[in-house]
Parts: structure tokens; sequence; C-alpha cells
């Protein structure tokens, strides 16, 4: 018998992947914890899903594989990947709200993935909940619902509360049905990297997604150009386990590099066959800090920056927001990036070239602090991926000059001449409009032309010194700057004030 033909003998029915789809805050996450009995929703910083998760759950004594992947803009590439590696997708809609943009978004990668699907109209137990027009809306995005002139099967749920939860389920068993998803437990295992990890105390670790064969401990496996003899695996819940099953997603440890998200992996018994693999390998490369050349402006100012994350995906994800960032007057350019806590190494890297480092969800060595307090090198650390970006704009906005306004206070028509030294006067006069500032400009005006300005150092009214004087009274002033003032003259007073430029 073949190898082939042994395969197909051995061909088993597997549990489905499915993929959770939607706009932020429609309740993805909610649903998956319901699914798990868990709360990991409150645990997300900024209350959003920031990496890919997957998860497994039991219904009827049947097994389903979630992929939980985030909704916010920034992570479009790995909601692609959740779609194409996915047997199933659920678009999760919010009743009261409808179709957003990460909607049409996700459906695009339902399509192009050319997976089935099931709509999960979610918050329903909300007064608000409108599923009609959440329905039209979808007819209009080209979604075709059972009851709406299609055959895309629809559930209204409330994942906050679990009503009709079971319903969905059991869709998603009779799709997988219709589907017949097989796989061979006997064949060494394939499948995809779908998070990866610099762990301080573990080592390099990555999620995979085994799609095909059964992962054992003392294997070798490979994945890109990165190859290790597998030492330890943890299912989902962290639970140490000798093998993984087709679908089931496992974090792996003894990786000697991180391999990249998305790329495929391969297991064997022996060294020299992984060897052969990892020759044969075709890497997925997933190009990240890579933008298109934005508005471009003799003399434009630019921000040096290098990222450390804390794993490959999070870097995709901001590098795939940043590109957003474009303007005419100032620019950013990538230093460096990677994955892992801060080190000294990061420091000398951008030291030179007065770059400033960005940290996300990662920390900084004291050693590494110590050295970055020495060469004056900016270290700033985030957990959520909007922040990092407004502070991005931010720092950027910082380098362009501040826009200079004029705010005008009022005018003094020159009545007497006083003391008068190199470079100052002392004058009296009389508020004409507005009022006189101690501090503000000063423009001498004669005959409606400028010939000088300096500054108000000195007010006085009725011979005491004052902050103000208001108009219709006399005062006396003492004018700092090149001028000669006259009799008549008149002073215009005023104030500066600068205004930052944003981008």
């Amino acid at each position: 018998m073949t190898d082939i033909e042994k395969k197909i003998e051995n061909l088993i029915v597997r549990p489905p992947i499915v993929v959770v789809l939607g706009h932020v805050d429609h309740g993805k996450t909610t649903l998956i914890d319901y699914l798990r009995k868990t709360k990991t929703a409150e645990k997300e910083a900024g209350g959003i899903t920031q990496h890919i998760g997957a998860y497994q759950i039991k219904h009827n004594d049947k097994v389903i594989t979630f992929l939980d992947t985030p909704g916010h803009e920034a992570f479009s590439a790995i909601r692609s990947r959740g779609a194409k590696v996915a047997d199933i997708a659920i678009l999760i809609v919010a009743a009261e709200e409808g179709i957003k943009p990460q909607t049409k978004e996700a459906i695009k990668h339902i399509q192009d993935a050319k997976i089935p699907f099931i709509v999960a109209l979610n918050k329903i137990d909300k007064p608000q909940a409108n599923p009609t027009m959440a329905k039209q809306q979808l007819t209009e995005a080209g979604v075709f619902l059972e009851g709406w002139g299609g055959q895309v099967p629809v559930v209204e749920i409330s994942a906050r509360v679990g009503t009709n939860i079971d319903e969905l389920l059991e869709l998603i068993l009779l799709t997988a049905e219709m589907e017949n998803l097989k796989s061979s437990p006997s064949q060494n295992a394939k499948g995809i990297v779908i998070e990866s990890h610099l762990d301080p105390k573990r080592g390099n670790t990555a999620t995979l997604l085994i799609q095909d064969g059964t992962l054992k401990i003392g294997q070798y496996i490979v994945s890109g150009n990165t190859s290790a003899k597998l030492k330890s695996m943890e299912d989902f819940s962290g639970k140490n386990i000798k093998e993984a099953l087709p679908s089931e997603p496992v974090l792996t440890l003894g990786w000697g590099a991180s391999p990249d998200v998305g790329d495929k992996f391969s297991s064997a018994e022996t060294k020299d066959e992984i060897e052969l693999l990892a020759s044969q390998s075709l890497k997925t490369e997933i190009p990240i800090f890579i933008k298109e050349m934005g508005p471009q402006k003799e003399n434009k100012k630019t921000l040096s920056i290098a990222f450390k994350a804390d794993t490959q995906s999070s870097l995709e994800a901001i590098s795939e927001v940043i590109k957003n960032i474009k303007s005419e007057l100032v620019d950013y350019n990538v230093l460096d990036y990677g994955v892992g806590n801060i080190k000294n190494n990061d420091i000398k890297s951008v030291a030179p070239k007065k770059g400033m480092i960005y940290g996300f969800y990662v920390e900084t060595e004291n050693s590494a602090k110590r050295l970055a307090e020495k060469e004056k090198v900016t270290i700033k650390t985030f957990k959520v991926i909007y922040e990092l970006v407004e502070e991005l704009r931010k720092d950027m906005s910082d380098l362009l000059d501040p826009e200079i306004q004029r705010n005008d206070l009022g005018k003094i028509r020159v009545l007497k001449l006083f003391k008068k030294g190199t470079n100052h006067q002392i004058v009296g006069g009389k508020i004409t409009s507005g009022y006189a500032k101690r501090g503000a400009l000063i423009d001498v005006l004669r005959n409606n032309v400028k010939i000088a300005s300096g500054r108000l150092t000195q007010l006085q009214h009725l011979k005491t010194d004052v902050e103000e004087v208001k108009e219709g009274l006399e005062c006396g002033i003492r004018f700092e700057g090149p001028a000669q003032i006259q009799e008549k003259d008149t002073l215009e007073i005023y104030e500066e004030e600068k205004i930052r430029k944003s981008i």
C-alpha cells in the first residue's frame, strides 16, 4: 500500500476551524468568552483584542476550534490570514449598529477565502436592536441571507447572555458536516504559525494551528528558515500535552528563533528529514514597515524611530496602521524593528541617528534604561495600538515649527517723551483702544507706517507699576527696542501665540 493510499485509508473527520470576523466592539471576543466561560474581553487593554487567539470548545461531544481575531482597523492583515486558514467563518454584526467599515472588509476576506459562513446578528437583547435594518444592510452589501433571497444562514444572538448560542453552534456543526472535513492523524503534522513570541523566561515560542497530521513531543519542526526540536507543548488552556491532533491550536517551545507569523510549518521524526524539508521550504514573506512614498517636499523633517513588540503580528499591525500617516512637511523613518524586550543593543542602534524607541507590550531592561538616559534616547511603551499611533503623530508634529498667531490687544497715542537710552525709551500716552499689558510686544507706527518693533517691559498708571491699563486711561511705558519714538506716534500693543501644528 502506498503512502497516499495509507493516508486515504486513515482519514478521519476533524473538528472545524472557525474564524470569527466583524467590526470592532460588535461582540467577537464576548462570543468567545461566553463559549469558553471566561472573561478574556475584560482583561484586554483598551477593550480590544490585539492578537489572534485560538480556542477549542465542545458542543454535543463534538469539538470546534475558534480563531478570535482583532476588529480594530490596524489588524487587516491578521484578519485576512485568519480567514485563509479557517474552514468556516462567523460574520458577527451588532443588530443595533448594522454594517460598519470593518464588516465590509470582513465580507471581502470571507469571499476571497471562498469559505462558507454564517451571519450572527449580535446584541439582540439591547432595546435599540434592529435585526431587520441589519439584514437589509447586509443585502445591500451583497450578503444574501436565508429568507432574504439567499442561502447564507443567519441567527440572532446575544453573546452577552447566551441567547441562541446553541443554535449557532448547531449551524456550525451542520456546515462542517456538509464540508466533509477530514485529515490523517497518522501523518506528520502540517499547519500554519498563527502567533510567535519571545518569552523572557521560556525563550522563543510559537502558536501553531495543526491542519493535518499529529504533532508529538520530541519531533523536529520547521517553519520558513527556522527549525527546532519540540521540547514542550501546551494546549489552548495552558495544559502540557504530549501530542496534538488535526485542527488543534498549540503553543510550542524550543525554537532557536521566532518563526514568522503566517508561515507554514511541518514536522518530522529525524533531524535529517527536517533539514531536507527546510531546504525545500517556501517561505511566506509578510513585508512590514514598507510604506508608499508620501508627498515629497524639500527639507522635509523626519522622525527616526525603532519599534519593539511582543509578537510578530503586533509588529505587522503597527506597520499596517502607521502607513496611513502622511504629511507634506514631516515623515517617519523606521530604523529597526524586532520582537522582545528593549535591550542595550536597541539603544546602541538608534543613538547615533538620534532616534527614539517605541515598545508595544514589552518592557525595558534596567541596563537599557541607564544606557538610554546616558545616550539621551527616548523610550515610550504602549499597550493599546491607537495610543501608539496618536503618540507617533504627536512626536512627528513636534518636529514642525509652530505657527505664530498675532493677537492685537490695544493702541497707545504717544503724548510725552521722557528718558531715552541707546536701546530703550520711556514715554507717556493714552490708551485709545483695547488695553496695554506689561510684557506685550509693540509696533511703532508713524503716519500709519511701521518704523520699529520692541517690547513693553514696564507699565505705570498714576506713577504706580501695574500689569494692565485699560482704554481711555493714560500710562507711562518703558519701550525696549531700537527706536526713536516721537509724539503723536501710535504704538500697537499685541501678543504672539505659538500654535502647535499637527498632522
